[in-house]
């Protein structure tokens, strides 16, 4: 009988027990010819390509729905599926359609307000709601499997099973499991067969993995419901078992980064971006699909350790801006196919046009979200930007500070928390966000805090707040005190992305940014007054940060006093509805700096 494959996703998502098969690719007109004896005569060949995106978040148009106009980059890159569509569709008739697959990494319905819309403003999981425009446009492209990354939880897991429904391809997620049970929560693989003129099919199989740090990043949806071991781990269990069900190619579309670190720590036994170490640890693999690190990696090969094989990894840079081909050539040798080689190379989507098919498609969605987003919530008495907040101390990260902290106090105000004075932390997530003078819409807020993460408050002392700062002023390149300064070149020492350094409000305080880290934060008070260790906080927090996210010292381990399940961002777009205007004066101060030797910097 032939797959339903829309019961079988559904019975994988309730069983956990799942493998998704992906249906025959269809066969010249002529039949296929037998495969002669092998003799003196060359070998038979075929040769096929594996097409993939990663880290899509959201994206299915050339749009920017934070500046309400057309996605545009330093480098003049283009986002959005419809743009991959193009060039899927360019390779498809390069290559012939039965030649192909096209796969994804992970990272794909969070991260734009189309997005976000069709999550929380008309979810999908209502009674007789949408289907989301990333599953609109992924079946309409024709993908064959996709695996789960870190932010398909941010909604939580109802969202996700109903977007997995609404896909007529499987998600994978090999190391995503049944807290109870340990059998995957997701089918863990799917099969693809290749029709080839020269007899056997070519047995495709593409194992999914996913990145543990969802335990720590989003808890508050997956405690007690899932959990995630190391993608070697899985790796090393499931791809024996591919092999020995007959696939010639094992393909691993792994939402993890192929450098190797992790950003919270030790705080779980595994590495976040493992890909790397997969292939060098896990024998049977041919390529990588990496996805999560957002950056651009061509062509990279690996070897493994046990067989000397090389392994070829690629990541397509994030949102649609790149489609990853793999080109296999496979030789007909003792009576089975063989993986002769594989190359690697990324396409760029700015060489292209949308695909029409897409844009009519979706154009309604779109309009409906930028309608949305443009809505007028408040007025604004002095423009603010975000341009040089990695490394002063300006007014738009102390909006989002001074929003949290209210928030917290009225919050706990009833409780025994309520007489303690309150902390905050932000960060700056854009460069290029503004608030501009006059009116305000959702999308001036929404553009200064673009990630799904919600409010807490936590217990913290002063001795445990100057840790918290030492850490996050890891975050500046030391500069000697005779040297000149470009603020290009203060921040992101040893790679720390902008989203790792936490201003926080409520104290005052130094950072000498001559001295080494560690040892950075000098004159931290209170009221006026130094800092005492002993002196008890309410620390309004993020989430992600709350979770170990950054593995910022003592703040994962300290007491939960409340959480908000509602996005900070809904938070801020609330606040400002209720106050109707926006006034700097009222909160922005100037509360940290850096310095050298005692030197004001700026």
């Amino acid at each position: 009988m032939p797959l339903n494959r829309r019961k079988f996703l559904k019975k994988s998502a309730v069983t956990g027990a799942g493998v998704a098969v992906a249906g025959t690719a269809l066969a010249p007109s002529a039949q296929a010819a037998e495969v002669k004896p092998e003799g003196k005569r060359a070998p038979k060949r075929y040769s096929f390509t594996v097409m993939g995106t990663t880290d899509l978040h959201g994206n299915v148009f050339n749009w920017d729905y934070f500046t309400d106009k057309e996605f545009d980059d330093k480098a003049h890159n283009d986002v959005g599926l419809a743009k991959i569509s193009t060039l899927v569709n360019r390779i498809r008739k390069e290559k012939g359609r039965r030649n192909t697959l096209l796969i994804d990494a992970g990272d794909t319905i969070q991260g734009t307000q189309l997005s976000y819309y069709y999550a929380k403003v008309d979810p999908i999981t209502a009674k007789g709601g949408p289907v989301h425009p990333m599953a609109q446009a992924m079946n309409a492209i024709d993908y064959d499997a996709a695996a789960l990354g870190n932010h398909e939880f941010n909604y939580g897991i109802p969202v996700l099973r109903k977007f997995q429904e609404q896909c007529r391809f499987p998600l994978l997620g090999a190391n995503a499991l049944d807290a109870k049970t340990l059998r995957p929560a997701f089918p863990p693989y799917s099969m693809h067969r290749l029709r080839t003129p020269h007899g056997r099919d070519v047995k495709v199989a593409v194992l999914g993995l996913t990145n543990p740090g969802i335990a720590i990043w989003d808890k508050a949806n997956v405690q007690g419901k899932m959990t995630f071991p190391g993608l070697e781990e899985q790796a090393a269990k499931w791809v024996p078992k591919l092999r020995s069900m007959g696939a010639d190619v094992v393909i691993v579309s792994a939402h993890s980064g192929s450098s190797g670190t992790s950003s919270y720590g030790d705080q779980l036994p595994y590495i976040e971006n493992a890909a790397g170490l997969v292939a060098e640890q896990v024998p049977g693999i041919d390529a990588i699909l990496v996805g999560h690190a957002h950056t651009e990696i061509p062509e990279y090969f690996v070897t493994n350790k046990e067989t000397g094989k090389q392994v070829v990894l690629s990541e397509p840079l994030k949102w649609g801006q790149r489609l990853t081909l793999f080109d296999f050539e496979l030789v007909w040798s003792k009576g089975c196919w063989k993986v002769e080689k594989v190359a690697a190379q990324v396409l760029n989507s700015n060489t292209v046009e949308e695909d029409p098919v897409i844009v009519k498609m979706l154009g309604d969605e779109h309009e409906k979200v930028v309608a949305y987003v443009n809505q007028v919530i408040g007025t604004n008495a002095a423009e603010m930007t975000s341009v040089e907040a990695p490394y002063k101390d300006v007014a738009i990260i102390d909006l989002i500070n001074h929003i949290q902290a209210d928030t917290v106090k009225q919050a706990l105000s009833a409780t025994e928390y309520g007489s303690l004075p309150v902390l905050s932390q932000a960060a700056a997530f854009s460069r290029s966000a503004v608030i501009p003078a006059g009116n305000v819409t959702i999308r001036d807020v929404a553009g200064l805090y673009v990630f799904e993460n919600t409010l807490e408050a936590r217990l913290m002392t002063g001795a445990q707040m100057k840790a918290y700062l030492e850490y996050s002023a890891n975050y500046f390149v030391q500069t000697a005190g005779d040297a000149v300064v470009d603020p290009a070149k203060l921040t992101n020492a040893n790679g720390t992305p902008d989203y790792n350094y936490d201003a926080v409000s409520g104290l005052s305080y130094e950072i000498d940014i001559a001295k080494p880290a560690g040892s950075r934060i000098t004159n931290v008070r209170f009221e006026g007054a130094p800092l005492a260790d002993e002196q008890k906080f309410v620390f309004a927090v993020n989430n992600y940060r709350a979770n170990g996210g950054g593995n910022f010292p003592h703040v994962a381990a300290a007491q939960l006093l409340w959480s908000n399940s509602d996005e900070i961002r809904n938070t801020m777009i609330a606040w400002v509805k209720a106050k109707g205007s926006i006034d700097p004066a009222d909160f922005a101060s100037v509360d940290w700096k850096l310095t050298r030797n005692g030197t004001p910097v700026f």
